[in-house]
């Protein structure tokens, strides 16, 4: 059996076989893991073991991508960024992978609508032990995953629709189907100048202006913000939040944030505006 670093070719390998199994993982259909493990040890000479744990790994890499990872591997951390480099080369040859369409309902009527899970933000006291949380970050910021998602048009208009389903069913379950049918997507009717996404109520009438931010990865995963956003927030802070949307293509769940949001997140800035004197 082979021993050591695991080669480039090893790496390019066993991350193909992770995707195929996945892909295979988020539409329920059935695969065999030891079939797929036994496979590669005849492939590369790696033994069960050392299989198993780089499967682990590759799950902590897409984890910090923001990426679905599957569940029955839990991510192992402290992996080499060689095995970022090949989880990264296969994105960008499989460009279809992230652009996929969200698995997320379709409206329908008002009533067959459904509430999301909506929990508790990420805290100090929630957080991933310091040396995982340093990795994923590294990761993150390395590879832009917050622009990734925000360049993801599909993925923002589903979590948009899933944010507007779960609104309409708040109200409705609350008795007050008169606002449910008031509330508007104004992203998709005025565009993304308003600052916000969704226009809806609170079950006594006062407004909620959404900003629905959407990711397939933990809840963790960094995002974008901008300024007209941020502006939005301190214009109408008593009626504006920030809904994020997490582990969107398998089970969605949610938070919110409420002004001011430099109490819950950092905020960097990213790109600046140059213009002539």
């Amino acid at each position: 059996m082979a021993d050591g670093p695991w080669s480039e070719e090893e790496n390019g390998l066993i991350v193909a076989d992770y995707f195929a199994m996945l892909a295979d993982d988020l539409v329920g259909r059935p695969y065999n893991k030891a079939e797929h493990n036994r496979q590669l040890q005849a492939r590369i000479g790696r033994t069960r073991t050392s299989i198993e744990f780089k499967h682990q790994n590759i799950s902590a890499v897409l984890k910090g991508l923001g990426e679905d990872w599957i569940n029955g591997y839990k991510p192992a951390f402290n992996f080499q960024m060689s095995l970022v480099d090949a989880v990264m080369r296969w994105l960008s040859q499989n460009e279809g992978w992230v652009r996929r369409a969200p698995g997320a309902p379709a409206l329908s009527g008002l009533r067959e609508q459904t509430a999301l899970w909506v929990g508790p933000p990420p805290t100090l006291s929630n957080e991933a032990p310091p040396q995982e949380l340093e990795q994923m970050q590294f990761i993150a910021r390395k590879f832009d995953v917050a622009g990734r998602d925000e360049r993801n048009r599909n993925l923002g208009k589903a979590g948009e629709e899933r944010v507007l389903a779960h609104e309409r069913a708040m109200l409705v379950s609350a008795g007050r189907e008169d606002l449910a049918r008031k509330i508007r997507w104004i992203s998709e009717e005025e565009g993304d100048g308003a600052g916000f996404d969704i226009a809806s109520f609170e079950p006594g009438g006062r407004p909620r202006r959404i900003e629905v931010k959407t990711t397939n990865g933990w809840e963790r995963t960094p995002f974008h913000i901008s300024r007209n956003e941020l502006a939005a927030a301190e214009e109408w802070r008593s009626e504006w939040c920030l809904l994020r949307l997490w582990n969107f293509s398998r089970e969605p769940r949610a938070f919110e944030l409420h002004p001011p949001l430099e109490a819950h997140v950092s905020l960097t800035a990213t790109t600046f505006q140059a213009s002539f004197a």
